[in-house]
């Protein structure tokens, strides 16, 4: 295949590149600037700058259409939210070209926290009680009601700008600053005890070719996944697929979810929180030819992450034990001798060296708030559920119809 691989800034989509390449597949990257860490892998045959899909979105997908027929480009394969622009702009890229997606309307449905609640509900997969607020007044209200709770925006991802009273994110976030709105609905839940346990597949005409389960055994600031265990993938492989089944019948993509497993250890109980439908670090620690045969379809059987599998960031890993040295120390220290890095084995260090330029485009786009770098690392590709410039009308409709409250 000739692959490129768009939102190259990511840690998982270096390793996409790395594993597509390793096994042979010509692999190009794409993101908004020059020091994404994708960009620079040794396994690529090139990079390109794009726009910003958010902000210039008819540039960017000329910019991509002309990569694609320079390079004779086969599969687009999107890491973040640029997908939901390259879905709703699918007819504007050449013909011939396939976009590693499902449609827009799907990626909608799954996107937005509320649509989501309800496919999960019809899918028949567990889901704390929820409650949808569109004002600040009912946001009070609904969080009045729980003595223990858990907020955050429909379109909202990374772990960032969650309202909750429990836990380590206890008043981090001041309800004062959360406004709900009937186009950015939040979410209310009771807060679930029990650890958030993430997935990710690979999914081939509503069929998963490749599934993950993991814990963060590590988190940045108690948000994004910095270090990965893999544990049994059971009950999560089944409702993933129960998922899928639900959404248009020959779904395509990679989709990634997040339970809390209020269980025990030797029987989980799992509950559904949110969903991403695109990559996620769990792509990490499954092997590159069961990833490359998974995104290709060729898999009679699901290929899934052995429990007990470690991955970690050690450089994120290293950096954020000084946030917090003496809770922290003990155990960078243990996995810094015990666990294996990401990177290890691609002799491929030179691409991790330009980590500091991903952090320097987050403080850019966040005008040096030091607070906020976390949330502004993907400003310049996300989607909050916006109209998309260009969109054709059937995929218009469906956000519509996503607004509303129809599916």
């Amino acid at each position: 295949m000739r692959v490129l691989v768009t939102s190259s800034r990511n840690t998982f989509a270096l390793d996409l590149i790395r594993k597509l390449g390793s096994v042979g597949h010509t692999v190009f990257a794409a993101d908004t600037y020059d020091g994404a860490v994708g960009s620079h892998s040794r396994f690529l045959a090139g990079h390109l700058t794009t726009p910003s899909p958010r902000f210039e979105t008819d540039a960017f997908i000329a910019t991509i259409s002309a990569y694609v027929e320079e390079h004779d480009i086969e599969v687009v394969i999107p890491t973040f939210e640029e997908v939901f622009y390259l879905a709703a702009r699918a007819a504007d890229l050449p013909p011939g070209v396939r976009l590693y997606a499902g449609s827009f309307g799907d990626l909608a449905r799954l996107h937005d926290k509320a649509s989501f609640q309800r496919l999960a509900q019809g899918a028949g997969v567990p889901i704390p009680e929820t409650v949808v607020v569109t004002s600040p007044d009912e946001l009070r209200t609904a969080i009045a009601d729980f003595p223990r709770y858990f907020a955050r925006a429909a379109f909202s991802r990374g772990g960032v700008g969650l309202l909750t009273n429990t836990g380590p994110l206890a008043g981090k976030v001041p309800v004062e600053d959360c406004v709900p709105t009937p186009e950015q609905p939040w979410l209310v839940q009771p807060f679930v005890d029990g650890p958030m346990v993430c997935t990710y597949s690979v999914v081939v005409d509503g069929t998963v070719q490749a599934h993950t389960t993991y814990r963060a055994a590590e988190q940045w600031a108690h948000s994004t996944a910095i270090a990965f265990v893999a544990v049994d993938s059971t009950d999560t492989l089944r409702y993933t697929q129960q998922l899928v089944a639900a959404l248009d019948p020959g779904f395509t993509g990679q989709i990634s979810f997040d339970f809390v497993d209020h269980g025990t250890e030797a029987a989980p109980d799992y509950k559904i929180i949110e969903c991403n439908p695109r990559p996620t670090n769990g792509v990490i620690l499954l092997e590159a030819d069961d990833v490359a045969k998974a995104i290709q379809g060729e898999l009679a059987e699901p290929v899934v992450a052995i429990p007990g599998t470690e991955r970690q960031i050690t450089l994120a890993v290293i950096a954020d034990a000084f946030t917090e040295p003496l809770s922290h120390l003990p155990k960078t220290l243990h996995d810094l001798l015990h666990v294996r890095d990401v990177g290890a084995g691609w002799w491929d260090d030179a691409a991790m060296l330009w980590s500091p330029a991903t952090i320097a485009h987050g403080a850019k786009i966040s005008h040096g708030d030091r607070k906020e770098v976390l949330a502004a690392l993907g400003d310049d590709i996300v989607w909050n559920g916006e109209p998309i410039e260009g969109m054709s009308e059937t995929d218009a409709a469906a956000l519509e119809a996503v607004h509303a409250g129809r599916v």
